[in-house]
């Protein structure tokens, strides 16, 4: 990382100013700047700012000038509030005629243009780095286009631009500030170790430098005192390194109210470890306040609004095991076997270093109690040097993966069924051994990670799982992080056993597991469908037809004594409420569930069936009232049956739909949801008929 580093064409480390000095190194200028390991530029009177002096007809100025090796550009940026309103061109930005970096309303950019012959523009946006040190690198080269690291990682990419005529300023000067305004230019935000390299570094090499840059540790928050920790190759004893951001997390709780700023300080603590020995005793305390700021972030009141919340807690969940494997590795070795272990609101978690002679069972399992274990078999451990074991059950993260898009996943079977949302249906564990256990490539050999999963479904899984109308699939799957990122695949892994209660899963590999679920609806074949609707429309159209004539013939018969007149009345009325009930439902059929034609029919539908259940009850009283209660039954109740007829089923429906009215005509038909228990505004009224 050090050779790549001292490969590079323009270094300004920025470590050695202590107020505004003019200062020369060996490759660049450096006219004004304000140091204290790294820059602190503000807004107010006193701004001061960094100036980079000329570079005409260089690579910097004029990319096309850097010829087929392109241009590498790197720095360490933070912005000094995170609440900050950033005017335009005017928020965190570096800039030279062939490139600038920007800040604007939460979204940091890299732009580069090329002039002469080819005018052309080529951006790239990401995530701003907030007040936490993020170090920033870009490549670019006229064949490959933009690419933008963010820590070390490939973050986003443009590799085609498009022709563009405007150039940012016509100087060659690089420099940091707004884009007009040459004695007023400033950046809000802090930067360091500016680096150019005259060619692009490949991705090995852009790992490496970084690797190397975060290897002199430094803590990275602004309310602890600056402390430069060396790495060696081995560690040394120094319990009291970790206090420091001990303290740190404590007193940083509750001061985050975006999940983006706090994910960012997360992993900034997990890069600033430093590379010393811990005692058992520190690794417990760093335990417990690294997973009570983890509790803060999953207490956050606002995820429903937070777009890709499984992709961030995928970034989540690998900053913890990064920070809990740095632990284990680093427990001091003087008193082995070591084992660190306990209970949060967050997860159950052990830390174990110790020699594979000191397994005395067939297999380890962590935890060693409950119905949702991993299990590693002892002949697996092969080492005869100590080795360190990470075990994490979390207790409520698999919440916070739910509507995956199968497309975003690396599971085969599920992105067959494109459109059906996954959703995690177990308790995620994590087990993370060093040295790699040695375990069979093929999943019909040994030995192999046998994990059993006890099943969390949520109601609405569960509805959707018992209806014998769904395919439920089932798939053991982890967090693949191949690609910076973690996302779901099951490759090295089966799913042996279970059933709707559990899953036992036998894996080749070690890292992040969980049970997903999927549901797919089952889909009437063509022939079926045909004869489904051939029923309905022949069988609702004589229905139609027979309650027509009905209905007639009550119009007839209506001058018939007051008696029989009122049983007329009843039969009438049941008739009309299941007449316009069918036409309605023949009319649904016509338009599709989510428009406001099919909410209104399905709100209608709901009044003229439960009514037709209702005149139906009126006819059970009125036979009561004429046959059992001889005596009096003459009088007219009108009023009455009117009121049980027609007024119950439209209080029932007033109440429903002004508590539930996305309940209507949303899915699969125009009628209440089956989903979500709305449709129990029909099928509990219908029970009370027919129990009485």
């Amino acid at each position: 990382g050090f050779k790549v580093l001292a490969s590079a064409s323009h270094y300004w480390p920025l470590e050695d100013v202590d107020g505004i000095h003019e200062f020369r190194d060996t490759n660049g200028d450096i006219v004004e700047g304000m140091v204290n390991k790294g820059i602190y530029v503000t807004e107010k009177k006193g701004v001061t700012f960094l100036f980079f002096g000329s570079y005409q007809n260089s690579c910097i100025s004029n990319p096309e000038v850097c010829g087929p090796e392109g241009v590498t550009f790197s720095f360490f940026w933070k912005t000094q509030d995170q609440q900050t309103k950033f005017l335009p061109a005017s928020g965190g930005q570096v800039i030279s005629s062939g490139f600038k970096i920007c800040s604007n309303e939460g979204e940091g950019s890299v732009e580069f243009y090329t002039r002469g012959n080819a005018m052309m523009k080529w951006k790239a946006s990401f995530s701003p780095p907030g007040p936490y040190w993020t170090h920033i690198l870009f490549t670019w080269k006229s064949r490959e286009g933009l690419k933008v690291y963010v820590n070390g990682t490939l973050n986003t990419t443009d590799p085609d631009g498009k022709v563009f005529y405007d150039y940012g300023e016509p100087s060659a000067n690089l420099l940091t500030g707004t884009e007009s305004g040459q004695s007023k230019r400033y950046v809000n935000g802090a930067f360091d170790e500016f680096i150019i390299w005259e060619r692009a570094l490949t991705p090995n090499e852009i790992e490496q430098y970084f690797t190397a840059a975060v290897g002199v540790q430094v803590l990275l928050s602004s309310t602890l005192p600056w402390s430069v920790m060396t790495t060696t190759t081995k560690p040394m004893l120094s319990t009291n390194a970790y206090q420091p951001i001990i303290t740190n997390l404590t007193q940083e709780r509750g001061n985050f109210h975006s999940p983006d700023t706090m994910l960012g300080y997360l992993e900034n603590v997990s890069y600033s470890l430093p590379n010393k020995s811990l005692s058992e005793n520190t690794a417990l305390s760093l335990t417990e306040a690294f997973l009570k700021a983890i509790e803060d972030f999953l207490s956050l009141p606002n995820w429903l609004d937070v777009p890709q919340t499984a992709h961030i807690f995928g970034g989540l969940i690998q900053t913890i095991d990064s920070v809990m494997a740095h632990m284990a590795h680093n427990l001091e070795e003087s008193s082995l076997p070591l084992t660190v272990e306990g209970m949060s609101s967050v997860a159950d978690y052990t830390l174990v270093k110790m020699h594979p002679q000191a397994l005395n069972l067939s297999h380890y399992r962590f935890p060693p109690r409950g119905q949702s274990y991993i299990s590693i078999p002892t002949e697996a451990f092969h080492q005869k040097a100590w080795i360190t074991i990470v075990g994490l059950l979390y207790h409520n993260m698999h919440y916070f993966f739910h509507n995956i898009n199968p497309m975003d996943t690396k599971i085969a079977e599920a992105a067959a069924y494109k459109g059906y949302m996954i959703s995690a249906t177990s308790y995620l564990i994590s087990i993370k051994v060093e040295p790699l256990p040695k375990l069979s490539h093929n999943l019909s050999g040994s030995p192999l990670i046998t994990i059993q999963l006890t099943h969390k479904l949520t109601p609405r899984q569960y509805s959707q799982a018992v209806n014998k109308s769904n395919r439920v699939h089932l798939y053991c799957a982890f967090l693949d992080y191949s690609n910076g990122t973690g996302v779901w695949s099951n490759e090295g892994c089966v799913r042996d056993s279970g059933d709707l209660n559990y899953s036992v899963c036998l894996c080749n590999h070690l890292t992040n597991f969980a049970i997903l679920m999927q549901v797919v609806p089952l889909k009437l074949t063509r022939g079926h469908q045909v004869a489904l609707s051939s029923i309905t429309y022949i069988g609702c159209a004589l229905s139609i037809f027979c309650l027509t004539i009905t209905l007639v013939t009550f119009a007839i018969l209506s001058s018939v004594s007051t008696m029989r007149n009122q049983r007329y009345h009843i039969h009438a009325n049941l008739s009309f409420a299941v007449l316009v009930a069918q036409i309605l439902l023949l009319t649904s059929f016509q338009f599709n569930p989510g428009t406001v034609p099919c909410k209104i029919l399905a709100i209608l539908l709901h009044f003229f069936f439960l009514s037709a259940f209702a005149w139906m009850l009126v006819e059970g009283f009125h036979l009561y009232s004429m046959v059992i209660k001889v005596f009096g039954s003459e009088e007219s109740k009108h009023l009455y049956y009117y009121g049980i007829g027609w007024g119950c089923p439209l209080l029932i429906c007033v109440i429903s739909t002004t508590s539930s009215l996305d309940s209507y005509g949303e899915s699969d038909n125009c009628w209440l949801s089956l989903e979500d228990g709305a449709v129990w505004a029909f099928v509990a009224p219908a029970l009370f008929v027919i129990l009485v």
